[in-house]
């Protein structure tokens, strides 16, 4: 038997390719391992890359065909990804998805992504499998949205997608940064969420959340841009910020249709809905085209404020939706003293559930980081997640997703024959 000194001189050239009852681990092992024992295929490569997935679209980049050729050369692999659209925004964290799944294989040295774009045709096959027939989509021909035949997704009675309705009776109430925070709270929670910036006036939503690019267009379908987890689409992406949107109320309704209609959501648990303030043709339009909505009111603490929130109510009950919660914001400011002062006064929150029958969500306290991180695109709730103001929308968000889930849900793949 040979020494150890003596298996160190052994060369590995002279071991066999097979071992019998020998477990080697090529990655950890000392030696050189001969690129012959682990020649990769092409078929390796395309089952290696069937689990990287397109990071907007959230599908396989093999299934959506952006995999278009796969070169070896020895130890070199060098794959040609067609992207969707020309500079497309997020080249650089493909580059790293494709390179990390392919060098994981045996026998690959360097993985080399080289990127060309879909021509129109590739296009039209990628929306057709991840949004239904071009020719039923808003805005591929003379008639819209629902004049052409298309369905609004979440209206429909196999959809999962809780449809939350975040109005208010009046503006200046924070309406827009507790739809933010709330939309991240849940998708902290592990949800799948996306948010529709309806406030089409006074339009928020991307600026709150650091959104800084405009949607993808891939044959007319839109591709929503996310941050922290939340998906969004709004007016901001198609009016500059300081433009003013001067539309009567079908325009604004045709607008809200294709929100709703022309964009890939791919079926989210929550879709949040930033309602303009007030009672108008937007909140009508938008009962209309999610029928099963649930309305939640926010109001300040004051009784001016209460008196106007309850309208928006009263509102939601003439159109058939139901209210479901109460959010009290700007509830009180804690002092470097650490006493709470409350400057807009205290009760309204709780006169205004009460009132309604409905539970009191939460009291979201005036918080100088809150309005900084709404300023800047870093939510309370990422920026500062253990403060008081966080603290309040996390249970808020646990308390919509456990205690107020609806108990009857739909379930597409059950049919009755």
């Amino acid at each position: 038997m040979a020494s150890s000194n003596e298996w160190h001189s052994v060369g590995v050239a002279s071991l066999p390719k097979v071992v019998i009852g020998l477990r080697f681990d090529w990655q950890t092992s000392p030696f050189h391992i001969p690129s012959d024992w682990f020649m990769v295929t092409e078929n390796d490569v395309i089952e290696a890359l069937r689990p990287v997935e397109d990071p907007e679209l959230h599908r396989s980049i093999v299934d959506l065909g952006m995999v278009k050729q796969v070169t070896i050369t020895g130890d070199d692999v060098v794959v040609l990804v067609a992207l969707t659209i020309e500079g497309c925004p997020l080249r650089a964290e493909i580059t790293s998805r494709v390179s990390g799944a392919v060098e994981a294989l045996p026998g690959v040295a360097r993985a080399t992504p080289e990127f060309t774009v879909m021509n129109d045709e590739e296009r039209a096959f990628v929306r057709q499998m991840l949004h239904g027939d071009p020719s039923a989509t808003a805005g591929s021909q003379q008639a819209h949205g629902h004049a052409e035949g298309r369905q609004i997704p979440f209206a429909q009675p196999g959809s999962r997608t809780r449809p939350l309705l975040i109005a208010s009776g009046k503006g200046g109430v924070g309406k827009s940064s507790v739809t933010t925070n709330l939309a991240v709270a849940l998708a902290q929670r592990g949800k799948s969420v996306a948010i529709v910036d309806a406030d089409v006036w006074g339009f928020s939503i991307p600026r709150m959340l650091g959104i800084k690019r405009p949607p993808v267009v891939i044959d007319e379908m839109l591709v929503p841009p996310d941050a922290h987890g939340v998906r969004c689409i709004s007016m901001g992406f198609f009016a500059e910020e300081d433009q003013a949107v001067i539309w009567r109320g079908p325009m604004l309704h045709k607008a809200l249709e294709q929100f709703l209609t022309d964009v890939f959501w791919d079926d989210p648990d929550y879709l949040l809905v930033d309602l303009p303030p007030g009672t108008g043709d937007i909140s009508l339009s938008l009962a209309s085209f999610l029928p099963t909505s649930e309305v939640y009111v926010v109001t300040t603490p004051q009784p001016v404020a209460q008196k106007v929130a309850q309208r928006a109510a009263y509102m939601a009950d003439k159109v058939n939706l139901e209210v479901k919660g109460i959010i009290e914001n700007m509830s009180f400011f804690t002092g470097d003293d650490g006493k709470r002062y409350e400057i807009f006064g205290a009760g309204g929150g709780d006169e205004l559930a009460s009132g309604l029958g409905v539970p009191l969500l939460g009291k979201v306290p005036l918080l100088a980081p809150m309005r900084e991180g709404a300023d800047h695109g870093v939510p309370i709730v990422v920026g500062d997640p253990n403060s008081e103001a966080s603290r309040v929308f996390l249970a808020m968000a646990e308390q919509i997703d456990t205690v107020l889930a609806p108990t009857k849900r739909s379930h597409p793949e059950l049919k009755i024959i």
